[in-house]
């Protein structure tokens, strides 16, 4: 087989081990800095391979300025008997949201602008045919709602750590669809808990895109205050703080929960009122207040939908009127199938060897530096 074109490995190392997950260097084609990441032993197991290839699929299908995407892809392997690595190139982005709130305070502009950007994101995630969901062991549930979108993909939970910010406060989402199953299974694995929606918790039902949402609502309510908004200490103290601003559920959503187990747990709380959210989000403006109360419910079907948030008066100084993207289903025939290694192996090579490199993402990189 054909070795890939010499220009796809038309980068030099910059500050550090360029082969590094993570790791920054140079575009000699543009002088651009990007991201440079090496899959860990993509080939060690036919589980390994699979994920690989699903994180190179994903990739490559996503062409949206706030989701990371793939500016190149290259193997210095030069046949497929030789192909054992390979590297992933995206825009350098600096930072990431979690970082940046630790370092600063954030005024209302740029909250509102990260927040704008985190929506139209999952606009196009969502539109694609990507929906959250927690990998084996992460307690939730693997079927799609009736209202959810037919085909389903792993993906992390959506919190500050996953939004990479750049010096311009562009941001975009990552590591969509590339869920790692020990972070699902690590018991103590808090940051992402204190982000998740109540239903995910506790898998009390069927979930669909609305997960993501109520995300969204404790990453802006935690820009706004400086400060965690549901810290539970575990799962069923996570719920308790939540419901001590929403306010126990009625009657009528408790039997709706699929569950008994979850039936039972909520039958035997003590009844709490819904909390002004005035009151917690001191400093914030009305409008803010406003779209956070529809983020925020706890019954998932009641919540807006990103592209219901969008339109929301908040964000009417930032509202474009420029036809988003066109967004293609992710087709996810291929990635369940089960293969040998080396049928993995071959496929993943072809994926490789096939890559275009977006002319729109890599226009934009060059303004991408690091903070």
């Amino acid at each position: 087989m054909s070795s890939p074109p010499p220009a796809r490995s038309g980068f030099y190392r910059r500050g550090g081990d360029a082969r590094r997950p993570g790791s920054s260097a140079v575009d000699s084609r543009t002088g651009a800095k990007v991201a440079i990441k090496k899959l860990y032993r993509p080939f060690q197991s036919e589980l390994f391979a699979k994920r690989a290839y699903r994180e190179l699929r994903l990739l490559k299908h996503m062409r949206h300025e706030n989701v990371i995407g793939l500016l190149d892809v290259f193997t210095p392997d030069e046949t497929l008997d030789d192909f054992t690595d390979f590297y992933l190139v995206m825009p350098f982005m600096g930072t990431d949201l979690g970082k940046l709130m630790k370092h600063e305070k954030l005024g209302e502009d740029r909250i509102q602008f990260l927040v704008y950007q985190m929506l139209k994101g999952l606009r196009y995630i969502h539109a694609a045919g990507i929906i959250h969901r927690v990998s084996p062991g992460g307690g939730a549930s693997h079927q799609p709602s009736p209202s959810a979108i037919p085909c389903l993909h792993v993906l992390p939970d959506l919190k500050p750590g996953n939004l990479a910010v750049n010096e311009d406060c562009e941001l975009k989402i990552l590591d969509f669809g590339l869920a790692r199953q020990a972070d699902s299974e690590m018991t103590g694995y808090v940051v992402t808990r204190w982000y998740r929606a109540p239903e995910v918790i506790l898998n009390w039902m069927r979930y669909t895109q609305t997960v993501d949402i109520w995300s969204v609502g404790c990453i802006m309510a935690e820009m706004i205050t400086g400060k965690t908004l549901f810290k539970g200490s575990d799962h069923l103290d996570q719920l308790k703080e939540i419901m001590k601003v929403t306010g126990t559920p009625p009657a009528e959503f408790v039997q709706r929960l699929q569950s008994d187990e979850a039936k039972n747990y909520m039958k035997g709380l003590p009844e709490l009122e819904k909390k002004d959210f005035a009151s917690i989000l001191t400093n914030a403006s009305p409008l803010a207040v406003n779209l956070l109360e529809k983020m925020l419910v706890l019954d998932a079907e009641q919540r807006v939908t990103a592209a219901e948030a969008l339109a929301h008066p908040y964000f009417e100084s930032l509202h474009d009127t420029e036809d988003e993207p066109q967004v293609q289903k992710y087709d996810d025939s291929f990635d369940d199938v089960d293969r040998t290694l080396d049928e993995w192996k071959r496929v993943t090579y072809k994926e490789v060897l096939s890559f275009k490199p977006p002319r729109q993402l890599g226009a934009r990189v060059s303004k991408e530096t690091a903070l």
